[in-house]
């Protein structure tokens, strides 16, 4: 019995030795066999040329289909052109055919004859006690109601007032439409597709023209058109002389009697010395130094990365360099208080549009509105913060649009 025990604990170790021995054999062959595997992927990757992917380029080409019908040629350019925008490196930046297509539309068979020969009709007009002049760049179709209010109070506060509208979209049987009610009431209004090269002809921003076309001169992000109106206005009363108003500018009494007048935006905590000036008005007599001084300056210091810098901080900086100079050719004008254009600055300009629902925003609205009453010439809408308001029934902007309004829908400045 005993010896019959030992014999089969003896099978059992001699088993489980042989089966330990198999499996070690097993192991071991398996992990050779990965271990030859990866070292021959590794000779075969270490044979392929060294690719540096650094350098690599995507390029996406447009395919058309050739079952669909072609795109006319003009079509086919202005797609191209948009392409080159959007792959453009920085897409933010104005490419050289944006900007031409901007431009161009300035250009025209006899152009400058015609426009020479409007603005000169215009300004020797002996029946317009006041020649005011706007800009609008934009497409004819966003030339809303509350651009319409802005010129119903030109012709509230001067009837026998001339207003020109600088804008080859304007200029058409669209815009035609727009401005027919005044021109039926007897209203001496005009849009006129302007001649800029002809306007700066002469200046330093001639040279600015032809490096912002030939693309020497970067027009950068932010809208060419919003810098050529800022030099347009500049050029045309250099030219011609006249007052200016951005088409955000609600008048609210007669210019007659002003003369090269800049508004200040801001003051000083004093209250006594200005630190901003703005240009959404400016009324200056024709070939007066300053202007060409800001033109230089508009020519020489443009960028077109900073919002403002080729408009308002540009007459700032002309201006207060003048006014510290010792010529006395350039000191010649005067910067008016902001009460007279600025009365509202952006920040509050929003309480106009909303009827107070506070006894203090109440009180706030009647001694802003009393004071207008007394010192300001105009009220700027800020339409780049305000256009998003509606006008409420009974509010401040409900009650300057019904009394400063010729054709009177209520709503005029709503949008």
């Amino acid at each position: 019995m005993d010896h019959h025990d030992t014999e089969k604990r003896r099978l059992n170790q001699n088993g489980s030795s042989s089966s330990s021995s198999l499996f070690t054999t097993f192991a071991f062959s398996f992990l050779t066999l990965i271990a030859v595997t990866t070292l021959v992927l590794m000779s075969n990757f270490s044979m392929q040329p060294h690719r540096d992917f650094s350098e690599v380029k995507i390029e996406i080409k447009r395919v058309v289909p050739q079952h669909l019908p072609l795109s006319s040629e003009n079509e086919s350019k202005i797609k191209q052109e948009t392409q080159v925008v959007m792959t453009s490196p920085n897409p933010n930046i104005t490419t050289v055919n944006e900007k031409n297509r901007v431009i161009d539309i300035f250009r025209g068979d006899n152009l400058s004859d015609k426009f020479q020969r409007k603005a000169k009709e215009f300004v020797g007009d002996s029946g317009c006690e006041v020649n005011f002049v706007m800009t609008w760049i934009s497409p004819a179709n966003l030339f809303g109601k509350r651009e319409v209010f802005a010129i119903e109070s030109v012709f509230k506060s001067h009837p026998h007032g001339c207003l020109m509208i600088l804008s080859a979209t304007m200029d058409s049987p669209q815009g035609y439409t727009i401005l027919k009610p005044f021109i039926d009431r007897g209203y001496k209004v005009v849009a006129v597709t302007p001649d800029l090269p002809f306007l700066l002809k002469g200046t330093a921003g001639e040279k600015w023209l032809e490096e912002i076309r030939s693309g020497k001169r970067e027009a950068g992000k932010i809208p060419l058109a919003q810098n050529l109106s800022n030099i347009m206005r500049l050029a045309y009363l250099y030219k011609y002389g006249g007052v200016y108003l951005d088409t955000d500018m609600i008048l609210l009494k007669s210019f007659k009697g002003l003369n090269n007048v800049i508004g200040a935006q801001t003051l000083d905590p004093s209250y006594t010395n200005w630190t901003r000036l703005n240009n959404a008005v400016l009324i200056f007599d024709k070939n007066h130094p300053l202007l060409l001084k800001f033109i230089e300056e508009f020519a020489q210091t443009f960028n077109g990365n900073v919002w403002g810098y080729n408009g308002p901080y540009l007459v700032s900086r002309v201006a207060r360099a003048a006014v510290e100079g010792s010529s006395e050719e350039y000191n010649n004008f005067t910067v008016m208080r902001p009460s007279a254009f600025y009365p509202v600055n952006w920040l509050e300009i929003e309480k106009f549009f909303k009827v107070p629902k506070t006894e203090k925003e109440s009180k706030w609205v009647k001694v802003k509105l009393l004071q207008m009453q007394g010192r300001s010439y105009g009220l700027h809408l800020w339409n780049k913060f305000s256009r998003k308001f509606e006008i409420e029934h009974g509010s401040a902007m409900w009650r300057l649009v019904s009394d400063h309004c010729i054709i009177c829908e209520i709503g005029s400045a709503s949008s």
